[in-house]
């Protein structure tokens, strides 16, 4: 009589551990409206939903100063701050959206150059900035016929823009750095500037010594020189591994870089005059080339 019920014992006890074992862990609680936690739960709750959505890995401190502000600010539920975490994860080129009111996400993210389709036409303009690193038109970001492009890092929440007018044409605005000093010059034209003509010795270079966004160029480190409107840069042509980019007439010119293909460098010059990186030619953003004083040459990587 004891065989059978030691032998029940025994199946009993290794059946235990297998009970355990098999149980799912349990997810955190949370409530729908994150608002009645303490901050230090807000923290706590998103970080650990985005680390189960994304196979355990963590949350971006600027993504999650974000769903903070909105749950606070805008009223964001659990249930949104989820499904824009899976959006975020999932999202074609890194953009997310349309969003309710018209707006789109688009990111750069580990500072790779991203491309964003938005739902409305023509150009975008940028309603909230998500990341540390800035969002700078021209810069780190540009839009047009329906896309926007962002590159180093730059995050962002974008809306419909307004196209920008024609520029004056000829119309120059001299803009100097006195004593090193940075300094802001407003100009009569949306979009972008380009170089007209260098007074100093120290040497204006784009994205260096000087800078322009949305109506204003600003100079730094000796730089003055005349600038005038620029033409908008060309959105990148699929495939293209090689650009050639001209200076005429000693005139700063930008050349689009196809986002994705790397960092380029010089692969032959055309020009007499030399074409010398840091000096008469250069990268804008891993997304533009620029050249001047004369520099032609064959870009690519």
């Amino acid at each position: 009589m004891l065989k059978p019920l030691s032998l029940a014992l025994c199946l009993a006890a290794l059946a235990a551990p297998v009970q355990v074992l098999a149980q799912p862990q349990a997810r955190a609680y949370a409530p729908e409206n994150l608002r009645n936690l303490s901050y230090n739960d807000q923290v706590r709750v998103i970080s650990l939903e985005y680390s189960e959505q994304s196979n355990g890995r963590r949350i971006p401190d600027d993504q999650l100063r974000f769903y903070i502000d909105q749950v606070n600010r805008s009223n964001w539920t659990f249930s949104r701050i989820k499904t824009d975490i899976s959006q975020s994860l999932t999202g074609d080129g890194g953009g997310i959206g349309p969003q309710p009111g018209g707006t789109i996400r688009c990111e750069s993210s580990d500072g790779r150059p991203r491309t964003c389709r938005t739902s409305w036409p023509g150009y975008s303009r940028l309603l909230r900035q998500l990341s540390k690193t800035p969002c700078t038109e021209g810069s780190t970001w540009q839009s047009r016929d329906g896309n926007i492009y962002v590159s180093g890092g730059c995050r962002g929440e974008f809306g419909p823009g307004l196209s920008p007018p024609v520029p004056p044409v000829g119309q120059t605005v001299r803009c100097e750095s006195a004593d090193n000093r940075p300094r802001t010059c407003s100009v009569p034209w949306y979009g972008p500037t380009r170089l007209s003509r260098q007074l100093s010795s120290s040497a204006c270079v784009e994205g260096r010594t000087w800078q322009s966004q949305n109506g204003q160029v600003w100079v730094t480190q000796g730089c003055r020189a005349d600038f005038v409107a620029g033409a908008q840069i060309q959105p990148p042509q699929p495939g293209a591994r090689r650009v050639t980019c001209s200076s005429v007439d000693n005139r700063t010119t930008t050349c689009a870089w196809p986002p994705g293909y790397g960092v380029p460098r010089l692969l032959r010059q055309i020009s007499k005059q030399p074409c010398i990186q840091g000096n008469t030619w250069g990268i804008s953003s891993r997304t533009a080339i620029w050249v001047s004083r004369g520099c032609r040459g064959e870009f690519g990587n």
